[in-house]
């Protein structure tokens, strides 16, 4: 029984993990296209508090139950897919810890011009221009991920 009740909060889990990092992704940057420093700061501040409730949360939990259902299923961390799952989870987690740092900055910066009534500064699109490059390997990282855990393909080239 505890093996389905993990397996269940891995996939809710991984669930909230890509839909929070879509989702949050998609409305900070068409927000950020209004060039509107008031409504960009307000979206930005909920951005960075929704990517430390659900996605810090779920990338700390992703791997432990992950491990967790692997052991219990006997499989080595050498099976092409989930070793390639690891892989690239590692890859998109190293690219979110920058990304919430830009994300932060991008909250700031906003707020900033917010205050002072003025527009947003050019830092600002060099900003999320980082911001974007980095969710863009986290993103393919993930779908590559979802499409190893569904698939299981054998990967024999490990």
């Amino acid at each position: 029984m505890d093996y389905l009740i993990v397996k269940y909060l891995h996939v809710l889990s991984s669930a909230f993990l890509f839909g929070t990092g879509i989702g949050t992704a998609f409305y900070l940057f068409f927000i950020s296209r209004t060039r509107d420093a008031r409504v960009v700061a307000v979206v930005a501040r909920y951005v960075v508090i929704a990517d430390w409730l659900f996605t810090a949360t779920t990338i700390v939990f992703q791997p432990l139950s992950g491990l967790y259902l692997a052991r219990r299923m006997g499989l080595p961390l050498t099976t092409p897919w989930l070793y390639w799952s690891i892989v690239l989870f590692l890859i998109a987690a190293l690219c979110w810890l920058p990304v919430v740092w830009l994300q932060m900055r991008l909250r700031d910066i906003a707020a900033a011009a917010a205050a002072k009534g003025a527009p947003l500064p050019r830092r600002y699109d060099a900003t999320l221009g980082c911001w974007a490059a980095l969710g863009v390997p986290a993103l393919v990282s993930f779908l590559v991920v979802f499409w190893l855990m569904v698939a299981k393909p054998p990967l024999a080239f490990l």
